[in-house]
């Protein structure tokens, strides 16, 4: 595994690479995970781009994974970080591509300076993107059980039957071993984060690059209609439903790769 390091905002901020050296002389996508998770769910993905003619930096954003530093409390606090993380490695105009509450600090990362970002893609987003008020109290009052709901809540129903990418992995497993690493109070901070923000719509209407928004047909956690809704305010949007849950890194490797490869190659 290669992974590269930069100073962001006073502390080491950790990104994996794709399998191959960062070079900075090519056309850099940046992928932005979400609650309680890593830059390994991007694996299946980055690591494909990474081998064709693409620089990788997949971020463990502070307090997330390797990269030490403190939470923030709002998705504007993250994009701040997230904008400091794109001056630091030296990028000139990267995609950027978030999942989750990671497309919501993309999304607003992009708003806040079009004119730095070339292409965006959001996957399994909404925005606004509200969270039930028991998922907050359970991770706030219980965070092992605040973990298991967002593992089964961040996939399909019925995921348990289903088959995984990588053989003899359980895809809840997988995902529960995941958020055990997430450090504490990581998830109580995003959702709190997620179901505050309110991306402004007259910005969100006047975004002119290219913009993908991906959304799972069987999503638990940010509903099909939210996504392609959210695609149709924005001009000239792509809009891609996959047949997968909340957690389409996963669930549909393959199919989000197909994706994303149509829209960042």
């Amino acid at each position: 595994m290669k992974m590269t390091q930069f100073i962001v905002q006073g502390y080491p901020a950790y990104a994996y690479t794709g399998g191959r050296p960062f070079d900075p002389g090519l056309p850099t996508v940046v992928f932005v995970h979400g609650a309680a998770f890593d830059h390994s769910v991007w694996q299946w993905q980055s690591r494909y781009l990474a081998h064709h003619g693409r620089s990788v930096l997949a971020v463990d954003l502070p307090a997330h994974g390797r990269s030490p530093g403190a939470l923030r409390e709002s998705i504007e606090q993250w994009a701040e970080w997230l904008a400091a993380f794109i001056d630091a490695a030296g990028l000139a105009k990267p995609a950027l591509v978030g999942h989750s509450m990671g497309s919501l600090i993309v999304l607003a990362t992009a708003l806040a300076d079009p004119r730095r970002i070339s292409r965006l893609a959001l996957v399994g987003t909404a925005a606004p993107m509200p969270v039930n008020d028991a998922f907050i109290e359970a991770a706030r009052d219980d965070p092992a059980a605040g973990l298991r709901m967002e593992a089964v809540w961040g996939h399909a129903r019925n995921v348990q039957l289903a088959s995984s990418a990588v053989p003899g992995s359980s895809l809840l497993d997988a995902t529960g071993r995941l958020n055990q690493r997430a450090k504490s109070g990581a998830l109580l901070a995003a959702l709190k984060a997620c179901s505050a923000y309110s991306a402004p719509l007259e910005k969100v209407r006047a975004l002119e690059l290219p913009v993908l928004v991906v959304a799972g047909k069987r999503d638990q956690m940010t509903q099909f209609k939210a996504g392609k809704g959210l695609a149709a305010e924005i001009p000239g949007a792509k809009f891609a439903a996959l047949d997968a849950g909340h957690s389409m890194m996963s669930e549909a490797p393959r199919e989000l790769l197909r994706v994303l490869r149509e829209f960042l190659l």
